[in-house]
């Protein structure tokens, strides 16, 4: 190792190089990013404004929008930044910082869809024991059940990759330091980090996607019981949006982290990343409260009350 230079920056190589597509895409990203900060802002005033939303369920989408909005954040500001500066440069601490609260955000997303898909399975399936059953205090559980262990999920692979050897090539092929291309790009042995981090996504993604599949599974069949057709269809539409969330981050999530670190091209990588990173939190607010009657009333209280108050 008497060549390896420490390298204490990396530079970001984002997505191109044209200045026109930067401006495109800086434009296009900052408007999705407002709108997710805005989305996400408006789901946790209106669940903690009204008394009628606090149930279980309206409290795990407050704790999701939260995420989102520091997940988002981890990856988008410092994006756009690169989008506009000549020198995309990120510290060796900032980048593992970036890493680290990537993996800890990504997995509690994981942990809370999977615990939120339970909460809809007992309301659907059992709902004459979902009052008994998910009490205060067992949400309560859940929930910093979910933070807790992504936090420590979080500590392995930034411990391991921080340990790696770096050398004197500091570019990083992607628009944030994302796990694959630091692997790419130390001049280590990674193959043993390689094994411990595909394990552990492995271990991660598949449980909580195969938990929250399960929980679905049982509420569809549950909902074919329901005898009126109005009830079968607004309970199914609900569920619908539900796993077309599930669906393209469990998808996009999978697709990068379970698999060999050099089976898709860097191109690829950054569009499959740009899905969970920039537009999952944008739909998130979207499908999970805008197609929910109950939102979306409590929503029109609050819209009338400054109304009023305004008015006197």
């Amino acid at each position: 190792m008497a060549n390896v230079t420490a390298v204490l920056e990396f530079r970001l190589l984002g997505f191109s190089s044209n200045p026109h597509c930067r401006i495109l895409l800086f434009t296009l990203f900052v408007v999705i990013y407002i709108l997710t900060i805005m989305g996400n802002i408006i789901i946790i005033s209106v669940v903690t404004l009204e008394p009628q939303l606090h149930s279980p369920m309206y409290k795990f989408l407050k704790n999701l929008s939260f995420l989102e909005i520091c997940y988002t954040t981890t990856i988008v500001p410092k994006m756009l930044a690169n989008l506009v500066a000549e020198r995309k440069i990120i510290s060796f601490s900032g980048c593992m910082a970036q890493l680290y609260y990537f993996v800890f955000l990504g997995a509690t997303e994981c942990y809370l869809l999977a615990v939120m898909a339970y909460d809809r399975y007992l309301a659907v399936c059992d709902p004459l024991q979902y009052i008994t059953s998910m009490t205060a205090e067992f949400y309560t559980r859940l929930a910093v059940g979910s933070w807790v262990t992504g936090v420590f999920t979080g500590f392995l692979p930034c411990l391991m990759i921080s340990r790696l050897h770096f050398c004197s090539y500091n570019l990083i092929d992607h628009f944030f330091c994302d796990i694959p291309p630091l692997l790419k790009l130390s001049c280590s042995d990674t193959t043993v980090t390689e094994v411990v981090i595909f394990v552990l996504s492995l271990l991660v993604l598949s449980s909580c996607f195969l938990l929250t599949l399960v929980s679905y599974l049982f509420i569809i069949l549950s909902i074919l019981k329901i005898p009126s057709a109005s009830g079968r269809r607004k309970t199914f539409s609900t569920c619908s949006s539900h796993l077309m969330v599930v669906a393209v981050y469990y998808g996009t999530m999978i697709s990068m982290y379970v698999r060999p670190t050099s089976s898709l091209p860097s191109q690829l990588n950054k569009g499959v990343s740009v899905l969970y990173t920039v537009i999952t939190p944008l739909l998130n607010p979207v499908i999970y409260s805008l197609r929910n009657k109950a939102f979306k009333d409590a929503l029109g209280k609050i819209v009338t009350r400054h109304h009023r108050l305004h008015a006197l």
